[in-house]
């Protein structure tokens, strides 16, 4: 290898490190500004030992690396800039869904509510608005159940009234005593809508409607808890 492609050789490689330990430099902090300076001015001497043409072609290697190392510093801050945008967006999003979800919520329970009181509303009916008989039949009684029930209720509080009592409005249950329709315990309970609670279905009727909204809500939570107990 000749004197000027040594020298030329020599020139480039320092001219990238100094170029590298520029670019870490500045990336790191770091304040070793003396080394650098040092080194560009051995490469200057050295430079200035190698004809011009050479000159040319040791420059133009040199920016090249300085480029190079420069493009990829500037694509380490993109990334890191990218990497920041897309974590500041994803907690974006997480809290926009998390106020999404707790809205439908809270939308959910209203209607819940809201179809809960027009259901209690749409009962026309009550056990005074039947003319007292000396007896009933099964399908009577259904009948008054459901003019009385609202009429999305009414399957679940059938239901309930089937297991209880198969719609029998005098059952007692030799073990226990428990009485009517809703096989209540005591049976006198159900006094509290009408004296006539052991011969009137439409008084067991009122009152096995009423224990069901004010202690579940509504037949249907009243037969979504019989299901998984076996009693309400």
């Amino acid at each position: 290898m000749s004197r000027i492609s040594v020298r030329g050789f020599a020139v480039a490689s320092a001219t990238a490190v100094t170029a590298v330990g520029s670019v870490v430099g500045v990336a790191s902090g770091s304040t070793a500004e003396t080394n650098n300076a040092e080194t560009t001015a051995t490469d200057l001497t050295l430079l200035a030992d190698i004809p011009t043409g050479q000159q040319a072609r040791v420059q133009t290697a040199s920016l090249t690396q300085q480029a190079n190392v420069q493009a990829l510093a500037a694509d380490a801050t993109a990334k890191k800039d990218a990497e920041a945008d897309a974590r500041k967006k994803a907690a974006r999003l997480a809290v926009e869904k998390k106020e999404a979800a707790e809205k439908a919520a809270k939308e959910a329970k209203e209607r819940e509510e809201a179809e809960k009181e027009a259901a209690s509303r749409d009962a026309s009916r009550d056990a005074s608005d039947f003319t007292v008989q000396s007896s009933y039949s099964i399908s009577q009684i259904q009948s008054m159940a459901a003019q009385m029930v609202p009429s999305g209720q009414f399957q679940c509080f059938s239901n309930i009234v089937d297991h209880e009592s198969d719609w029998n409005y005098t059952a007692v249950n030799p073990s226990s005593g428990a009485y009517g329709l809703f096989q209540a315990l005591p049976g006198s309970k159900m006094s509290s809508v009408g004296s006539d609670w052991q011969t009137n279905p439409a008084t067991q009727i009122q009152w096995g409607l009423n224990y069901m909204n004010e202690r579940y809500g509504s037949p249907c939570e009243a037969w979504s808890f019989w299901q998984a107990n076996n009693w309400y």
